[in-house]
């Protein structure tokens, strides 16, 4: 691999690390090169995937903890310095959706449920905040790169997935907003960019996408059908553009929105 794409003597932690795209995530970092602390809530999965990759000669660390709850986060800090001695980059894939933040085709949309818009907000904002808070300031120290994963219904409406729409969409402009403050305060020493993941099948939106059978729902063929590629994208899918932006090779590149939609974004439905 060319140096500059390897994540060699790096070490990052991903959040949302015991879902289907952190599962990429952190093989697509530990194949790079990097050491990976994976977090989540999810003490099993978690520690089933550290002991993948130090098995094939990799290096993993199972890290306990809500992404919400700061104490937490503390602890796993600690403990990611404790493993490997420093943090170079962290990749905040912890969000999703909730049955609280959707809104069905038959509801009243005067009559929304707030708090549970306001719960999928905050889970998706401030599940992306309060990590940087905490592992930020090691990264700047040393430099490094801060990748959040945002969503094409940041930008393009969706219906039904209104609160996460704009969680996602608070994503983005704290992406920016943060990135520029970085840039003020430290230079070119540590970046923050946003991984934009199209249509992808998770256990969170699996049911919605398809059928019992495999086959596509009536929302899973409307997707595919304004997908240019024609298909959902493979969360391997993901790796080379995470690997990019964590790496030497975007040095230059902060601020920004990287798409990986199969074309989702740019097509019209035209």
């Amino acid at each position: 691999m060319n140096a500059q794409f390897s994540l060699q003597g790096k070490a990052i932690i991903v959040t949302g690390g015991t879902g289907i795209l952190g599962g990429s995530f952190i093989n697509g970092i530990a194949a790079a090169g990097g050491a990976v602390g994976i977090l989540g809530r999810n003490e099993k999965i978690a520690q089933e995937r550290a002991d993948a990759i130090n098995q094939t000669g990799g290096k993993a660390i199972a890290l306990i903890a809500d992404v919400m709850d700061e104490i937490q986060l503390l602890s796993a800090k600690q403990k990611m310095l404790d493993a490997f001695g420093q943090i170079d980059g962290l990749v905040n894939g912890a969000g999703g959706n909730m049955p609280e933040g959707v809104v069905g085709p038959d509801q009243d949309i005067f009559s929304l449920n707030i708090d549970g818009m306001r719960r999928v907000m905050e889970l998706n904002l401030y599940g992306t905040l309060i990590p940087t808070q905490v592992f930020g300031k090691t990264i700047a120290e040393k430099g490094g790169s801060i990748v959040n994963i945002s969503s094409v219904s940041s930008t393009s409406a969706i219906t039904r997935v209104l609160g996460y729409s704009m969680g996602k969409s608070a994503v983005d402009s704290y992406t920016r907003w943060f990135a520029l403050e970085l840039a003020n305060r430290y230079g070119d020493k540590v970046r923050m960019n946003a991984l934009v993941p199209g249509f992808f099948l998770t256990e969170q939106n699996r049911t919605l996408l398809t059928n019992p059978d495999g086959t596509f729902t009536t929302r899973g063929q409307l997707i595919v059908q304004n997908t240019p590629f024609k298909r959902l994208g493979h969360p391997d899918e993901l790796i080379g553009a995470l690997v990019w932006l964590l790496s030497d090779a975007s040095a230059f590149v902060t601020g920004t929105t990287i798409n990986v939609d199969g074309g989702f974004l740019a097509f019209s439905g035209v």
